[in-house]
């Protein structure tokens, strides 16, 4: 099993609003959204589906993807898991209240990998991991 954090993430809003957005998957849309263009390359968006619990799309060349929720403990964590996929993936996202109106942010990936495999992907992960966790940190909540 790999393991790749991001860094912290202060978020200028309250525990309760992060984790509203985020325990709510029908939600990523307003993360794709922020996605540059140039950054979108292998995404099919066409054929993404949201709902509150689930996410899927079709990415080439690995096919279906499937991520879901499996777990949430009000305001302070999101955990999640590939249903469908090539590689089994669980996802964590930790929030911490700082105050009132603002919070920090940590996503961990735990991806069961052999280590042939962690060798290829490790970066990419890691890029993509903190990739996310900086969309995180700039959307509205």
């Amino acid at each position: 099993m790999k393991r790749i954090q991001s860094s912290v993430k202060q978020i200028p809003y309250s525990q309760e609003l992060v984790y509203a957005k985020v325990s709510d998957l029908s939600n990523i849309k307003t993360l794709i959204d922020r996605i540059p263009e140039d950054q979108k390359k292998g995404i099919n968006l066409e054929n993404l589906e949201c709902t509150p619990d689930r996410v899927s799309t079709v990415a080439q060349p690995i096919g279906k993807v499937e991520i879901a929720i499996v777990s949430r403990e009000p305001f302070k964590c999101v955990k999640l898991e590939s249903t469908e996929s090539p590689i089994k993936l669980y996802m964590w996202i930790q929030i911490v209240s700082i105050d009132q109106n603002s919070c920090k942010i940590k996503l961990t990936v735990d991806a069961d990998l052999n280590m042939f495999m962690a060798k290829m992907v490790e970066k990419p992960l890691t890029q993509a991991v903190d990739k996310m966790a900086d969309m995180l940190a700039a959307i509205p909540y």
